[in-house]
């Protein structure tokens, strides 16, 4: 054998892949589905019928999950479609920074202070809101395909 020792360059992260197929005709309103390379939630679901030439079609409207941006795809509903891994994290706010990220414990003790602020005005002005008034408040952090985003706030009623 050989003396030389080879070394291996990480460029993946543990393997876990951020997608897994799907049949087209499986995937429902209300479902996941990567248009584009954007992870989407799907809100509109039409399937025409087989044609001349083989294979019904899928017709998906579908909302981009962090930029809200409406997209579109047909699809042979016999073809695999990528669905994003998509997970939903409830963390509680300690601090909000004056460079726009949030200070979050998670359920283990620790602290994640990577996200920023959310960019949606409302959800903006709920968050800030209810820091300033010394509310409790949980944050929805949604995330998929590597992308995590503040997408819910609430208030924690009777905490103290």
């Amino acid at each position: 054998m050989s003396d030389e020792e080879h070394q291996f360059e990480s460029k993946a992260d543990a393997g876990a892949s951020k997608t897994y197929p799907q049949q087209a005709g499986t995937i429902r309103k209300n479902g996941y589905i990567v248009i584009k390379g954007r992870p989407c939630k799907v809100v509109e679901v039409s399937t025409s019928k087989t044609g001349k030439h083989g294979h019904a079609k899928c017709h998906f409207v579908a909302i981009d999950i962090f930029t809200s941006k409406k997209l579109e795809d047909i699809v042979p509903s016999s073809h695999n479609c990528d669905v994003p891994h998509v997970n939903r994290t409830d963390y509680q706010l300690i601090d909000i920074s004056g460079d726009g990220f949030v200070s979050l414990l998670t359920d283990n003790g620790n602290t994640k202070d990577d996200l920023k602020l959310p960019t949606d005005d409302a959800l903006l002005t709920q968050l800030t809101k209810g820091f300033e008034e010394g509310k409790d408040l949980v944050v929805s952090v949604m995330s998929a395909m590597g992308e995590e985003q503040i997408n819910a706030v609430k208030d924690i009623v009777g905490a103290k």
